[in-house]
């Protein structure tokens, strides 16, 4: 790539990155609405984590739409779009806050969560498509890495920015009315400045089927000779892939207050931070690591990693264990963009469609969280809150999903490709 090109991309990188962090910020606030809703409204474990559920079912049912729109109207506009999508779900937050601690509310709740969800996966649609091709595919987690600061320092701060007004141990679900009309009003702000915004338009190899220049790559001849996703298991085996990574990443942050909650921890919230700690310190690693080392290579190092945090995070007391919890971030850090760089490469004309298809994948956000909380309630005893001892059986499952990303990354990126 030319420095014209670079230069040509840094500004919409820098704006991309913006669009990223208040990814993050929507569903950071998702994780300490957990614990809130579970004691504003007395339910279960499995119910408190049904605002995920909410959250990430939009990926699975307008995932596909999404890459439809953006081949309609293009990346910025469905930029626009989507951060009007997501100020509105912000906004019926507020109507719920209002009707107290009654299940209408939680109900809402829900609905508001959703909503909130449909603008995540249009943005995420057209985010992360764009970040990956705008620049040499093989140095595409680097800069995933980059923005996964911007989004993980979200993370982090969607929590304590919700503290503020809402007090973790004692909630009134009334206060919440506030930082929900802030966060809306924040992000439809945004909206409206990315109309005056330059936001260049760009495709993938061979995705202009008349680039002759691109149409010279065997791979991009072989792609688009093919009539169907399901015609390239890399893709396939990379969404499902990106599936159990959403979901492990999702519920270690989602889960860090309540675990917290359980040991008996002093000011649980401030625990939220561990995870994206150890995220932005492994983001941070990667820029400079991806310099020498492939990707691909890396996201093996970095998912052996994530097993022994895992294994200690369960096998450690309690209190030692929470710590691992910062592991995992770290670990989690080239997972992002390494498996999504290297599920999209070489699909040519189906590159938007395989984007959409990968963020449908982002649904295991929704489901890997909600079988934890399914395992919670089955361990603990009726009628009782969950023990320390039940949360790290429960942490049993990241096991066997990091052992099928760590399959992925050794084999099953390899699947269709010749030798």
């Amino acid at each position: 790539m030319t420095q014209m090109k670079k230069n040509k991309f840094l500004f919409p990188l820098i704006i991309t990155g913006i669009a990223f962090f208040v990814i993050g910020f929507g569903v950071g606030i998702n994780g300490i609405m957990v614990p809130v809703l579970e004691g504003a409204f007395n339910l279960s474990k499995s119910m408190s984590y049904m605002v995920l559920t909410a959250t990430f079912s939009a990926f699975l049912i307008f995932g596909g739409p999404a890459g439809w729109v953006i081949k309609k109207i293009g990346y910025k506009k469905a930029l626009i779009l989507s951060l009007f999508i997501m100020s509105m779900g912000m906004l019926l937050f507020i109507p719920s806050a209002k009707m107290g601690s009654s299940l209408s509310g939680f109900y809402m709740f829900l609905l508001a969560s959703f909503i909130g969800g449909i603008g995540n996966t249009l943005l995420q649609a057209a985010v992360n498509p764009y970040v990956t091709i705008c620049g040499p595919i093989e140095k595409a987690a680097m800069r995933m890495s980059a923005m996964g600061i911007m989004n993980k320092s979200a993370w982090y701060l969607g929590p304590i920015f919700l503290s503020l007004f809402i007090n973790v141990k004692q909630p009134d679900i009334a206060q919440a009315a506030i930082p929900f009309g802030i966060a809306a009003a924040s992000i439809a702000l945004f909206a409206v400045a990315m109309f005056f915004i330059s936001f260049p338009e760009i495709t993938a190899k061979g995705e202009n089927e008349t680039d002759v220049e691109d149409l010279n790559d065997e791979y991009v001849i072989a792609a688009n000779r093919k009539t169907s996703l399901w015609q390239f298991p890399h893709l396939i085996l990379g969404a499902f892939t990106l599936f159990i990574y959403v979901g492990v990443e999702t519920l270690s942050m989602a889960s860090a207050i309540d675990f917290a909650k359980s040991i008996g921890l002093d000011n649980p919230e401030q625990y939220s931070a561990f995870v994206p700690i150890g995220l932005v310190v492994g983001y941070v690693v990667c820029i400079f690591l991806l310099q020498w080392v492939s990707q691909n290579k890396a996201l093996i190092g970095f998912v052996l990693i994530a097993l022994a945090s895992s294994i200690l995070l369960v096998t450690l007391p309690a209190h030692n264990a929470i710590y691992f919890l910062s592991g995992l971030g770290f670990a989690h850090s080239i997972m992002w963009g390494a498996i999504w760089a290297i599920a999209i490469n070489r699909l040519g004309k189906f590159t938007k469609s395989g984007s959409s298809l990968l963020v449908v994948a982002i649904v295991g956000g929704a489901i890997i969280p909600l079988v934890f909380g399914f395992i919670l309630d089955a361990l603990k005893p009726a009628g009782s809150m969950a023990s320390v001892e039940n949360f790290q059986q429960a942490y049993l499952l990241f096991i066997p999903c990091y052992l099928l990303i760590l399959y992925y990354a050794v084999a099953g990126h390899k699947a269709g490709f010749k030798k």
